[in-house]
């Protein structure tokens, strides 16, 4: 055989793999639409707020007198 027919086969044998695994991972056809998942409804929940105390008073930069 000679090295191109041997190039060829193995192309080909890819091909059909990627083509085989292109058919397994991603469905084609009306099967795409049914895939979604359910929604689930949840009740909502009341959730207790807890007071949060004021944050101290932020000090600015201390400014000194500088002599001139």
């Amino acid at each position: 055989m000679r090295a191109e027919s041997v190039g060829g086969l193995l192309g080909a044998i890819v091909a059909a793999a990627v083509l085989g695994a292109a058919f397994y991972y991603v469905p084609v056809g009306p099967m795409a639409r049914t895939m979604q998942p359910a929604r689930v409804e949840v009740p909502p929940t009341q959730v207790q707020t807890v007071p949060v105390a004021p944050a101290p008073p932020v000090r600015g930069p201390v400014v000194r007198e500088v002599p001139n």
